[in-house]
Protein backbone atom coordinates (compact mmCIF):
# COMPACT_ATOMS: atom_id res chain seq x y z
CA UNK A 1 0.00 0.00 0.00
CA UNK A 2 2.84 2.57 0.71
CA UNK A 3 4.24 2.30 -2.92
CA UNK A 4 0.56 2.75 -4.46
CA UNK A 5 0.13 5.92 -1.83
CA UNK A 6 3.24 6.83 -2.93
CA UNK A 7 2.71 6.73 -6.91
CA UNK A 8 -1.01 8.62 -6.15
CA UNK A 9 1.21 11.32 -4.37
CA UNK A 10 3.88 11.90 -7.24
CA UNK A 11 0.97 11.78 -9.92
CA UNK A 12 -0.77 14.42 -7.91
CA UNK A 13 1.95 15.94 -7.15
CA UNK A 14 2.99 16.25 -10.94
CA UNK A 15 -0.50 16.96 -12.20
CA UNK A 16 -0.23 20.06 -9.91
CA UNK A 17 3.16 21.38 -10.59
CA UNK A 18 2.80 21.12 -14.70
CA UNK A 19 -0.62 22.16 -14.39
CA UNK A 20 0.53 25.59 -12.19
CA UNK A 21 3.16 26.02 -14.68
CA UNK A 22 1.33 25.58 -17.83
CA UNK A 23 -1.36 27.92 -16.37
CA UNK A 24 1.71 30.67 -15.41
CA UNK A 25 2.95 29.90 -18.50
CA UNK A 26 -1.12 30.59 -20.45
CA UNK A 27 -1.06 33.86 -18.33
CA UNK A 28 2.12 35.15 -19.20
CA UNK A 29 2.10 33.88 -22.25
CA UNK A 30 -0.58 33.23 -24.33
CA UNK A 31 -1.50 37.06 -22.32
CA UNK A 32 -4.66 35.78 -20.52
CA UNK A 33 -4.13 37.20 -17.48
CA UNK A 34 -3.69 37.61 -13.39
CA UNK A 35 -6.38 35.31 -12.68
CA UNK A 36 -4.42 32.06 -15.12
CA UNK A 37 -0.95 33.26 -13.45
CA UNK A 38 -2.31 33.41 -10.03
CA UNK A 39 -4.35 30.06 -10.18
CA UNK A 40 -1.16 28.64 -11.46
CA UNK A 41 0.72 29.66 -8.38
CA UNK A 42 -1.65 28.41 -6.08
CA UNK A 43 -1.30 24.85 -7.90
CA UNK A 44 2.42 25.63 -7.77
CA UNK A 45 1.92 25.97 -3.95
CA UNK A 46 -0.03 22.80 -4.01
CA UNK A 47 2.33 20.69 -5.59
CA UNK A 48 5.02 21.44 -2.40
CA UNK A 49 2.17 19.97 -0.27
CA UNK A 50 1.51 16.46 -2.06
CA UNK A 51 5.46 16.13 -2.25
CA UNK A 52 5.71 17.17 0.87
CA UNK A 53 3.52 14.39 2.16
CA UNK A 54 5.75 11.08 0.50
CA UNK A 55 6.28 8.46 2.87
CA UNK A 56 9.78 8.22 2.59
CA UNK A 57 11.47 11.16 4.90
CA UNK A 58 14.66 12.24 2.53
CA UNK A 59 13.89 15.34 0.79
CA UNK A 60 16.79 15.02 -1.84
CA UNK A 61 15.51 11.48 -2.77
CA UNK A 62 11.70 12.61 -3.44
CA UNK A 63 12.51 15.55 -5.64
CA UNK A 64 15.50 13.67 -7.24
CA UNK A 65 13.08 11.19 -7.75
CA UNK A 66 10.16 13.92 -8.87
CA UNK A 67 12.26 15.30 -11.66
CA UNK A 68 11.34 11.63 -13.23
CA UNK A 69 7.96 12.26 -12.78
CA UNK A 70 7.79 15.23 -14.25
CA UNK A 71 9.33 14.54 -17.04
CA UNK A 72 7.23 12.23 -18.39
CA UNK A 73 3.85 13.91 -16.67
CA UNK A 74 5.11 16.68 -18.82
CA UNK A 75 5.10 15.44 -22.00
CA UNK A 76 1.69 13.61 -21.48
CA UNK A 77 0.68 16.79 -20.20
CA UNK A 78 1.68 18.41 -23.80
CA UNK A 79 -0.02 15.42 -25.46
CA UNK A 80 -3.33 15.37 -23.43
CA UNK A 81 -3.56 19.76 -23.12
CA UNK A 82 -1.64 20.79 -26.26
CA UNK A 83 -2.02 18.07 -28.42
CA UNK A 84 2.02 17.50 -28.47
CA UNK A 85 3.49 14.51 -30.51
CA UNK A 86 6.08 12.77 -28.84
CA UNK A 87 8.44 10.83 -31.14
CA UNK A 88 10.30 7.68 -30.19
CA UNK A 89 12.98 9.24 -28.09
CA UNK A 90 10.60 11.61 -26.18
CA UNK A 91 8.88 8.26 -24.98
CA UNK A 92 12.45 6.37 -24.89
CA UNK A 93 14.09 8.79 -22.23
CA UNK A 94 10.55 9.59 -19.98
CA UNK A 95 10.98 5.55 -19.31
CA UNK A 96 14.41 5.65 -18.55
CA UNK A 97 13.51 8.33 -16.20
CA UNK A 98 10.36 6.09 -14.75
CA UNK A 99 12.92 3.56 -14.52
CA UNK A 100 15.26 5.92 -12.17
CA UNK A 101 12.09 6.73 -10.27
CA UNK A 102 11.66 2.96 -9.56
CA UNK A 103 15.45 2.54 -8.65
CA UNK A 104 15.43 5.80 -6.64
CA UNK A 105 12.26 5.38 -4.77
CA UNK A 106 11.66 1.52 -4.65
CA UNK A 107 14.80 -0.50 -4.48
CA UNK A 108 14.79 -2.37 -1.23
CA UNK A 109 17.11 -1.19 0.97
CA UNK A 110 18.83 -2.05 3.98
CA UNK A 111 18.36 -0.73 7.44
CA UNK A 112 21.30 1.62 8.79
CA UNK A 113 23.36 -0.14 11.63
Amino acid sequence: MTVLRSILLFVAAAVFEIGGAWLVWQGVREHRGWIWIGAGVVALGAYGFFASLQPDANFGRILAAYGGVFVAGSLAWGMVVDGFRPDRWDVAGALLCLVGVAVIMYAPRSLPA
